[in-house]
C-alpha cells in the first residue's frame, strides 16, 4: 500500500473509572469483531491501542487510561460507510453497550505520508511543522527513516492534536519538537480479511 493511499480514522476514549478495565475492553473488541465481520466498504481493518493519556482527550485525571482506536479506510469516502455502520445493522447493539461505558471521545483523521501503516512501534511523537518549513522538505526528512515507523499527518485540521504523529521506537529528526510523547501498548488487531 502505498503511503498516499492510506487513511486512518483515529478515535481515542476513555471508560467511565467505575468501570472496570476487562469489562470495558471485552464490550470493546466485541464491537470491534463485529465490525470486522460485517464490514462496510473500504474498511480495512483496525488496530486498538491502550495509552497512558491523550493529553488532547480532556476529562481531568481521574479519568483511567486512554484508549486510540485506528480505523483503517480506502479514502475519504469510506468515511460515510464506516460511520453508518458503527451504529447499523448487527453492529448496533455492541457500539451501544461500549459507549455506555464510555467518559469521553475525540476523534481525528490522519494520512500516512511515509513508513508502513502496519509499523510496530512503542511510542507517539506528536509534533508540528515548524514556521518556516516547507511541507516537501519536512517530509523529506522522513523518506529514509526506518522501515517499522508510520508518519501520519492530520486531514483539514479534523482533530484536536498536533499535525503530526510518528510511530516510532526512535526519536524525531533534528529540528522538530515533540509536542506530546504517549508510550503504545497495541492490544488488539483486527485485520479484514480479504480483499
Amino acid at each position: 500500500m502505498s503511503a498516499d493511499a492510506a487513511l486512518a480514522y483515529v478515535f481515542w476514549h476513555a471508560r467511565q473509572p467505575h468501570i472496570a478495565r476487562d469489562e470495558y475492553e471485552r464490550r470493546h473488541f466485541e464491537f470491534h469483531r463485529i465490525l470486522r465481520a460485517n464490514a462496510p466498504a473500504g474498511y480495512r481493518g483496525s488496530r486498538v491501542q491502550r495509552l497512558s493519556r491523550a493529553p488532547w482527550l480532556g476529562g481531568g485525571p481521574e479519568l483511567p487510561e486512554t484508549y486510540e482506536d485506528w480505523y483503517y479506510l480506502d479514502d475519504s469516502a469510506a468515511l460515510d460507510a464506516i460511520n453508518e455502520a458503527a451504529v447499523g445493522g448487527v453492529r448496533r447493539a455492541p457500539h451501544d453497550r461500549v459507549a455506555l461505558l464510555a467518559a469521553a471521545g475525540i476523534a481525528g483523521l490522519y494520512r500516512l505520508r511515509a513508513g508502513r501503516r502496519e509499523a510496530r512501534a512503542s511510542r507517539a511523537l506528536w509534533f508540528s511543522k515548524p514556521a518556516g518549513t516547507s511541507y516537501p522538505a519536512l517530509l523529506g526528512q522522513f523518506a529514509q527513516r526506518d522501515s517499522d515507523e508510520a508518519l501520519w499527518m492530520r486531514q483539514m485540521t479534523l482533530g484536536p492534536t498536533p499535525e503530526f504523529c510518528l510511530q516510532t521506537d526512535a526519536g524525531l529528526p533534528v529540528g522538530l519538537a515533540e509536542s506530546a510523547r504517549l508510550e503504545i501498548d497495541a492490544i488488539w488487531e483486527f485485520s479484514r480479511e480479504g480483499p
